[in-house]
């Protein structure tokens, strides 16, 4: 049996990895969010590393992991939020106002 050692291509009706992320970004767009929050704020913080002052090197890069976590953390709860908001609250007004 012989690997194929180029490029991975998804067998014949399967998505490609592209595809498959644009399809998951436009079910879940708050995740993509979080992940580039996430991004952006270890992004600053790391940049800001010079002008830490007297802090320690340990107690910065704790600071930074805590609020990118937060950015990611925050962004999943407004989806929880969100979907619960519309698969409870919306159905169930929709299911009232049918009756």
């Amino acid at each position: 049996m012989s690997a194929n050692k180029g490029w991975w291509v998804p067998p014949q009706g399967e998505d490609s990895v592209s595809d498959k992320f644009l399809r998951k970004t436009r079910e879940s767009p708050l995740v993509p969010i979080g992940l580039g929050g996430c991004l952006v704020v270890a992004a600053y913080r790391i940049y800001r590393l010079k002008a830490r002052g007297s802090t320690k090197m340990s107690i910065h890069l704790i600071h930074t992991r805590v609020a990118a976590q937060a950015c990611a953390v925050g962004a999943i709860m407004l989806g929880a939020v969100y979907t619960m908001y519309r698969d409870y609250i919306k159905r169930a007004t929709q299911d009232a106002g049918e009756k």
